[in-house]
């Protein structure tokens, strides 16, 4: 039977499994944690701008069940914050199990506590990935879906050091970039000074230590928004956040509120003693990162080049989704990317022909865009996410950007893709 060895467990990686799966092969997930989703687990916003229409052109090709997930768990729906419209948030304290349960019921292996750490290569094709204790995992086709972040000596080097985050380097190990293992070089994003990496734009507070008064808001509102005094403005901040669809003056001058069941505070970090010197947050307290106050993990260190199929350059069988594939921004991103990884997988362990999505589509266009831009000159210095920055105008600007499901599905139609991930490739 056709394998497919996904290695990375994120939104990226479970997408790619899925439609590993469904197009019929047998599929393992390799995760050096002991949780799916990774990032996953902080974020919790969809569907804000043009994600919409990308989360609805992949469910019309049949990349439907992650997002299905993430609206039955969404804990608000149709917000409005600044810069963003009709964002879903979903709880990230419930969405990781439900994952879990789902990747299970397609029988699709998950192998936790489990980090690959080389490749055995025969003329540019990988045999199997060698895991930490040299077992080897063979397979047909393989998915780096390892991530841009980390591991800890890189939070220290490019930014203010391990934030104890979700990743938890310090119990599981490091990233390890696979398509690297390979001899392909990894690509690196700058910020504007030229420093490596960026943070992360986001920390949560854990929300019982807000005031009531700020709790019942969220609750109900879903977003909180709490102008700052002059003294607490800092713009600067705006320039080091892995966000740019954020890098506006209201992130600045306000303190936003989203509620994913705990309170995710929109900026890089903040320190606590200030935060607690703002009415509401006297007994504020960081979930995650623990170190948020002083610190945030720093990404977007690892992108395999890649074309427009979601294959690794000169890897015969490694295809790659999510963050490690671009200067990529989001939970949506790393979806329909995982989706087209995993289908294109099984494709060519079949000596099929390989998809590339068209242009007229804002999933098609935003991988083969992304992927010319960011290969020219200045391009490290981009970020790329259908929910805001350069590429939600450019959505704008092409007609792209569209929350009618009848003009997308005529488009999907149109283009010969409508359920193309629920047809079993195998036979």
């Amino acid at each position: 039977m056709t394998k497919i060895i996904v290695i990375g467990g994120g939104w990226a990686g479970c997408a790619a499994a899925i439609s590993a799966r469904k197009a019929g092969a047998e599929v393992i997930i390799l995760e050096r944690t002991d949780l799916l989703l990774g990032l996953g687990n902080v974020g919790g916003l969809t569907r804000n701008n043009g994600r919409y229409t990308a989360a609805e052109e992949s469910i019309l090709m049949g990349g439907s069940e992650l997002f299905e997930i993430t609206d039955r768990y969404s804990r608000h729906r149709n917000v409005d914050f600044p810069g963003h419209k009709h964002a879903s948030i979903y709880d990230v304290n419930l969405i990781e199990s439900a994952v879990r349960r789902k990747l299970k019921d397609l029988d699709i292996q998950i192998q936790f506590y489990t980090k690959a750490v080389n490749v055995e290569l025969e003329e540019k094709r990988i045999k199997a990935v060698i895991l930490e204790d040299g077992e080897k995992i063979f397979g047909d086709s393989f998915i780096d879906t390892t991530g841009s972040t980390g591991p800890m000596t890189n939070c220290h080097k490019y930014g203010n050091g391990c934030a104890m985050c979700i990743l938890r380097c310090p119990t599981f190990g490091g990233r390890v970039s696979i398509s690297e293992k390979c001899g392909i070089k990894d690509m690196m994003g700058r910020r504007k000074d030229g420093t490596y990496g960026s943070f992360s734009g986001s920390i949560k507070i854990n929300k019982e230590t807000l005031s009531e008064e700020l709790q019942e808001r969220l609750n109900k509102e879903g977003v909180v928004i709490i102008p700052l005094s002059p003294q607490e403005v800092h713009a600067e901040k705006l320039d080091i956040k892995i966000c740019q669809h954020y890098a506006i003056d209201d992130f600045a001058e306000n303190i936003i509120l989203l509620d994913t069941g705990h309170a995710k505070l929109m900026a890089p970090f903040y320190p606590l003693e200030r935060l607690r010197a703002i009415r509401g947050f006297e007994n504020a307290k960081y979930e995650d990162p623990y170190s948020g106050g002083v610190a945030n993990s720093i990404r977007h260190l690892a992108i395999a080049p890649r074309d427009n199929m979601m294959r690794v350059k000169d890897i015969d069988n490694l295809f790659t989704a999510g963050e490690k594939s671009g200067f990529y921004i989001g939970h949506t991103e790393a979806i329909v990317t995982g989706y087209l990884a995993g289908h294109n997988g099984v494709r060519k362990a079949l000596n099929k022909e390989l998809i590339q999505l068209p242009e007229q589509l804002a999933i098609g266009d935003f991988i083969s865009y992304s992927n010319h831009r960011m290969h020219g000159e200045g391009g490290d210095l981009l970020k790329f996410t259908f929910a805001g920055s350069i590429y939600f105008e450019r959505m704008k600007e092409k007609n792209l950007y569209t929350t009618d499901r009848k003009v997308l599905k005529e488009k999907i139609e149109k283009a010969g893709l409508l359920n193309l991930y629920d047809k079993e490739l195998i036979n």
